[in-house]
């Protein structure tokens, strides 16, 4: 078991990718938080029976879980979270932030409040569940403990190329992968690294949104099972990944995909300022000489 003894808190844990996290954790020998608020595919609602029966499940397995259910976008609720893993077990090492929800909205048609739901619950969420784990770190590497920590993020395909009908989910996903970079380069000196996910997978928001691409086949293995991903979340978490900070990973099926980032492509340097008129041509160059870009999703 690689997570013998990590305590490991899953936000949005008790249904979809963030289940099968929990669960597979817990077979790693991980005690786990799991903090579900209990909300509908587009975040309305609200209730503790999922995560509460999730945590029966655990412990009838043999294993040690406790619910949460917190908002992770609420400064207090999110660090109740943090809370949840001290009094019960009496630390934290690993963050994965799962949590999250879709409304959908080609871009002309979306509102400003819908903007606003989905950067909160992702972005927000993002933070505030992250910020109250660093501090508790930070605080335990300046008293002299030495500090194994995980910040498992959550990106997205929609994040790293964009995604028809998603605008905001897009722009929510690329800002982690971007903050993500950011945890990787501030926290390695505290013993933390923080890494993130673009997972494929079935579940309430992709179900809905790709149809029968989505559903399980009748026989062989099935590409869009959402435990397809937990393997690679539980070795992030473990205290095998140490030597892994700041990367970005797209995982489906069984494939493991590093992605590569933005990185300098083709350039061209005058060596003094450019006259409007000349900007075409030598943009049409570098085009010429640049790889094809991803095609945005839906599109």
């Amino acid at each position: 078991m690689i997570c013998e003894n990590r305590i490991v808190a899953v936000t949005g844990g008790a249904r979809g990718l963030g289940r099968e996290y929990v669960l597979e954790f817990a077979r790693q020998g991980a005690r786990v938080v799991i903090n579900d608020l209990g909300v509908s595919r587009d975040g309305h609602g609200g209730g503790s029976e999922a995560a509460d029966a999730l945590v029966a499940e655990i412990k009838a397995m043999g294993g040690e879980a406790v619910a949460n259910y917190a908002d992770v976008a609420d400064w207090e609720g999110s660090g109740s979270i943090v809370k949840t893993a001290l009094d019960a077990f009496g630390g934290l090492d690993v963050i994965v932030n799962n949590a999250g929800f879709l409304r959908d909205r080609m871009f002309a048609n979306a509102t400003v409040d819908e903007w606003d739901a989905v950067m909160r619950v992702h972005l927000r969420g993002h933070f505030c569940v992250g910020n109250h784990a660093v501090r508790y770190w930070r605080d335990q590497s300046k008293a002299g403990a030495k500090v194994d920590a995980r910040i498992i993020n959550t990106s997205s395909g929609a994040g790293l190329q964009g995604s028809i009908g998603q605008a905001a989910y897009s722009a929510a996903k690329g800002g982690i992968a971007s903050l993500t970079l950011v945890q990787a380069a501030e926290l390695r000196r505290y013993g933390i690294t923080a890494n993130a996910l673009a997972p494929a997978a079935r579940t309430r928001m992709t179900e809905e949104a790709f149809g029968d691409a989505m559903k399980a086949p009748e026989s062989g293995f099935d590409a869009n099972d959402p435990a397809n991903v937990a393997p690679l979340v539980a070795w992030l978490g473990s205290a095998q990944s140490a030597h892994v900070t700041g990367r970005v990973f797209e995982v489906s099926g069984g494939r493991i995909c590093l992605a590569d980032g933005w990185r300098d492509g083709p350039e061209v340097d005058k060596g003094a300022r450019w006259d409007p008129a000349e900007v075409g041509p030598a943009v049409d160059d570098l085009l010429g000489r640049a790889a094809p870009v991803k095609k945005v999703w839906g599109s």
